[in-house]
């Protein structure tokens, strides 16, 4: 065999064999979900002007607009407040639920449908972090998010540890509960007409159901089985190619929007930061906005920085000491848009987007200090639960699997 066919054979053998970054998915997992989460109940008292029947965009011009564009929205399927308040805890808890890992894979399905909803029902109330998030929720549904730092993880590794011991693990019974009231609502839905701005999001959630539902199936079957090894084959190319995705998505944005900044006179002339600082709207802080501006040097080099930066950032995945640099420079600049420019979701949502590049053994060492403080906490509140081993060193293809 030549050394390209060695190559292109171990390369398919790494894309179909596990689904890889387990840590990095994970993490934009949780901050993705964190982000929508926050959002979500800091703008609960306001819900109904933003989203709802009080708000100035009105469910008949929202109608109109899916009409034309085939967006999906769940909120229009009823113009009743009962219906926009019950729409919006179920986002509320989707979302909690994709943060803490539990029923990952039902829970990105409703992360997703919850954010399209929310989002499509009114399109003048978001910016770019919301866009991100758009985009974000849809990747997420072909991701094995739930491999490590989940509830799901924590329960796999228990049942596995509960086998090696020779103890009878019982039979999952929330699962095929939760997917049939899922189906059952799919089909209300469907049946009614519900699904009448296009074919792919209903296409989508049947695809979804009727895979959860074969991959049920064949949980209870050995785990050597030729349906289920294929079956996990085709889940970790899916992970793959959604995370590869992901990264791609990132890059796309910071080099578009480095490329058009290029383009503006006044980030040619190095004041384009100065104006932001000084907008009524922007400006939560106006004494901190005042004692940045100050210096006109300190200005200009934050402009003409943040610009190399951003155009820079795509060719340095190929050096990772550069790569890291750069990725530490982009957060910080993101925390401090947060605070300088009162832009809390649109920073989160980003650094949640720049996370998927940080390296694997960075992250195992945050979740150890995060477990050993755990374990410290419990410690002093009472007798310790240790965690299970297996929740953060199994093989991924093994903890994904559940």
């Amino acid at each position: 065999m030549n050394p390209l066919s060695m190559t292109l054979s171990r390369g398919i053998a790494r894309v179909t064999g596990a689904a890889l970054g387990p840590y990095q998915s994970a993490v934009i997992r949780i901050g993705f979900a964190a982000t929508w989460l926050l959002f979500l109940l800091r703008e609960f008292p306001h819900r109904r002007e933003l989203y709802g029947p009080s708000g100035p965009w009105g469910w008949q011009l929202a109608k109109q607009l899916t009409a034309d564009n085939h967006a999906f929205s769940a909120l229009l399927w009823s113009d009743g407040r009962p219906w926009f308040e019950g729409f919006y805890v179920l986002a509320i808890l989707a979302s909690a639920a994709l943060l803490a890992g539990w029923r990952t894979r039902t829970a990105s399905v409703l992360f997703m449908v919850g954010v399209l909803s929310l989002q499509n029902r009114s399109v003048f109330m978001g910016d770019g972090g919301d866009n991100v998030l758009h985009l974000m929720s849809f990747y997420l549904l072909f991701t094995r998010c739930g491999q490590v730092w989940s509830l799901d993880a924590r329960r796999a590794a228990r049942n596995e540890a509960a086998r090696a011991r020779g103890e009878r693990v019982p039979a999952d019974r929330v699962g095929p509960v939760l997917w049939a009231v899922l189906g059952l609502g799919l089909a209300t839905v469907t049946l009614t007409g519900r699904f009448d701005n296009g074919w792919l999001i209903p296409a989508l959630l049947w695809t979804v159901w009727a895979v959860l539902g074969l991959w049920g199936l064949l949980q209870r079957r050995a785990a050597a089985s030729e349906p289920r090894v294929l079956l996990d084959v085709v889940a970790n190319v899916l992970h793959n190619g959604a995370l590869f995705v992901i990264m791609a998505e990132a890059c796309l944005i910071y080099a578009t929007a480095g490329w058009y900044k290029i383009q503006g006179s006044r980030w040619q002339d190095g004041t384009a930061v100065y104006y932001p600082l000084h907008l009524q709207y922007f400006s939560p802080w106006p004494g901190l906005g005042d004692l940045l501006t100050a210096s006109g040097t300190i200005m200009m080099l934050v402009t003409y920085g943040t610009v190399m930066v951003q155009v820079a950032f795509p060719f340095t995945l190929f050096n990772r000491r550069v790569k890291n640099v750069l990725l530490v420079l982009m957060m910080t600049e993101h925390a401090v848009i947060a605070v300088v420019l009162g832009l809390p979701f649109f920073s989160l949502a980003m650094i949640a987007a720049d996370a998927v590049f940080l390296p694997t053994s960075f992250l195992r060492r945050v979740g150890g200090a995060a477990a050993r403080a755990r374990g410290r906490f419990a410690r002093r509140g009472g007798p310790a639960v240790p965690a299970p081993r297996s929740a953060q060193d199994s093989t991924p293809g093994r903890v994904g699997a559940a």
